[in-house]
């Protein structure tokens, strides 16, 4: 999907949809908080929540005493809605308006986060693109946590065609720059009380560059 249309698109889902409406919504982000936890960040480390939109998981960074937050989104409107929700918490977290195939970072991070953004991606050109970015994002022994819909899970979202993955696929794709770590499987229930299979895992960066 151009990079217009993609912004179009997820401009008119936030702006018409509430967000204890939208699919993947939820009010504790358990197999993320998961993750973070295993990984034994201390609170300076340096956190990137990839198409965050105005997710919650934002909110329990902040909770932690998480100090180095970054939400990127596509979704302008989205990012308005999270730092509304936030209040005067909202100065503590670095705002990026950016499609993250158009993402240049200008920090390192120690801990990439991704729920259900890279399966959208499928194109072959993109997914490289999306690689090399996390792969200059991410510090050498960094982590990279990342959901998406499992072969088990739905075929598209939000009306877009979307990529399923195995644990198996996802770490051949990540391979070059990432080590897998651990994956999980993860039922996540919609608001609206249907059941989606995620496979959710970690990785640990590999290369220098």
């Amino acid at each position: 999907m151009e990079d217009n249309n993609r912004k179009k698109h997820w401009e008119t889902i936030y702006q018409n949809v509430p967000l204890d409406e939208m699919g993947w919504h939820q009010t504790k982000p358990v197999a993320s908080l998961n993750f973070l936890r295993q990984c034994h960040l201390p609170l300076s480390a340096k956190i990137i929540d990839v198409g965050g939109g105005d997710s919650l998981f934002v909110d329990y960074l902040l909770d932690a005493g998480y100090s180095e937050v970054t939400i990127l989104d596509v979704s302008e409107t989205a990012l308005a809605r999270a730092k509304k929700r936030l209040g005067p918490r909202a100065t503590k977290v670095n705002w990026v308006y950016s499609d993250v195939l158009n993402f240049q970072p200008t920090n390192k991070f120690d801990f990439w986060h991704d729920r259900a953004t890279f399966h959208f991606l499928i194109d072959a050109g993109e997914i490289k693109n999306y690689l090399n970015t996390a792969n200059r994002s991410v510090v050498p022994g960094g982590n990279l946590v990342i959901g998406t819909f499992s072969k088990q899970g739905p075929q598209k979202c939000s009306g877009l065609e979307i990529t399923q993955y195995s644990e198996e696929s996802i770490t051949d794709i990540l391979q070059p720059y990432f080590k897998k770590n651990k994956c999980v499987p993860v039922d996540h229930k919609t608001p609206s009380g249907a059941v989606q299979n995620y496979i959710f895992c970690r990785f640990q960066k590999t290369t220098s560059v």
